[in-house]
């Protein structure tokens, strides 16, 4: 188990330094779902990757790649970081394999979850990333639908969340742990964030009113990884620091059915417009 049941710290590299930023299992997680790490690659370093069992996503948060998994190589990745446009993302379900070279300084994030099912690989490209402003007011953000419940995977659902410095984010708070389609459905959730400014940080309300009322508070930083295992989990940027996570979902079903603590859904009557500030990110 992890020392921390919510929270993975980054791994502290230099910037000219490759290396695991963050790892750790499903077994070390504790619970039956994702395993995740994020790699950084220098020009011209290889990661090979396998799946037996599993379905892979690779998210590039920045830097550009030659891919191969078994189709013609390709040059992947465009963004020079997640602040600096929308992803390219690779879908490879069990028994497949990527081979992925550097051309520049690469950072992938890897999410797996347990899968036999026979599906496609499939390469997702900033064109094929659906971009949506939600909430409004200082609730407002911006929501990258890299691999939607819509898409062809078997677990895995993938979104990047763009929140404005001293702005709320999944907000109204809601939670997703109870298997009660076609209300709500339990997935498990990661968060692992990244800051505009390094120097910026954000906070993460875990809580729940029952079986057992429970209520805490964390200071996450650029690099660190949230573990939402059931509950409501509402963010706040702190201000003047633009905030991204990357969430990855895996649970009962792929669809997004969530219920928001009903203290609180008021609030989205009194929102008239989205914050001017978005959208954060372009293509």
């Amino acid at each position: 188990m992890l020392a921390d049941a919510n929270v993975v710290r980054s791994n502290v590299l230099r910037p000219d330094q490759a290396g695991e930023l963050v790892r750790f299992t499903r077994e070390q997680a504790g619970w039956n779902w994702m395993s995740f790490a994020v790699h950084r690659l220098l020009p011209g370093q290889k990661i090979e990757l396998m799946t037996d069992g599993e379905e892979l996503v690779l998210v590039i948060l920045g830097g550009r790649c030659l891919a191969d998994w078994g189709q013609q190589e390709q040059l992947i990745g465009k963004r020079g970081n997640v602040f600096d446009g929308l992803p390219y993302a690779l879908y490879l379900p069990t028994a497949n394999h990527v081979r992925m070279t550097a051309e520049t300084v690469c950072e992938i994030a890897e999410c797996r979850a347990p899968s036999h099912a026979r599906l496609e690989p499939r390469l997702v490209a900033p064109p094929d990333v659906f971009s949506a402003l939600r909430g409004g007011e200082n609730a407002s953000r911006q929501v990258l639908d890299v691999l939607g419940s819509d898409f062809p995977a078997d677990k895995l659902v993938v979104f990047e969340v763009y929140t404005p410095g001293g702005n709320w984010s999944s907000y109204p708070p809601h939670k997703h742990d109870v298997d009660n389609p076609p209300l709500e459905v339990d997935l498990d959730e990661i968060y692992y964030y990244r800051m505009k400014d390094p120097q910026g940080y954000a906070l993460q309300n875990l809580y729940n009113h029952q079986p057992s009322p429970r209520d805490e508070v964390i200071k996450v930083h650029d690099g660190d990884t949230v573990l939402v295992r059931d509950g409501y989990h509402p963010v706040v940027a702190g201000p003047g620091y633009d905030t991204y996570y990357l969430n990855f979902l895996a649970g009962s079903s792929r669809a997004m059915a969530v219920t928001d603590d009903p203290d609180h859904v008021w609030l989205r009557s009194t929102w008239k417009q989205p914050d001017v500030r978005l959208p954060l990110v372009r293509d």
